[in-house]
């Protein structure tokens, strides 16, 4: 991890204890904290491009940085795939406004 993120508001991720579980055949990465289900990104992979479609946060946990947390460890398990990323989610291009070190993985054809 780079020290260059010191300069944002709020860390990308402020909760212990998150676990990602990619469901390929739902097209879904859900996100948990412990034994408790919080939300989800619906996707669509064809070869090298994924496409995330949608972040979904249980009502009872918005506001509190899941959905944030949600997108950073699915970018990142992107971004050790190899696979270029387009996104039809509003708070995922709010995101990547948001934290520009993850633009390299957006497809440029798009």
């Amino acid at each position: 991890m780079s020290s260059q993120d010191s300069g944002q508001l709020l860390p990308k991720i402020v909760h212990e204890g998150l676990r990602l579980d990619h469901d390929p055949g739902r097209g879904r990465f859900a996100l948990w904290h412990g034994s408790t289900y919080i939300g989800f990104i619906g996707y669509q992979r064809e070869d090298e491009l994924v496409t995330l479609q949608h972040t979904i946060i249980n009502e009872e946990f918005g506001r509190r940085g899941y959905a944030r947390a949600l997108v950073t460890l699915v970018l990142d398990k992107l971004r050790a795939d190899g696979v270029k990323v387009i996104s039809e989610c509003t708070y995922i291009d709010a995101y990547l406004q948001r934290y520009p070190e993850y633009q390299e993985l957006l497809h440029s054809g798009h």
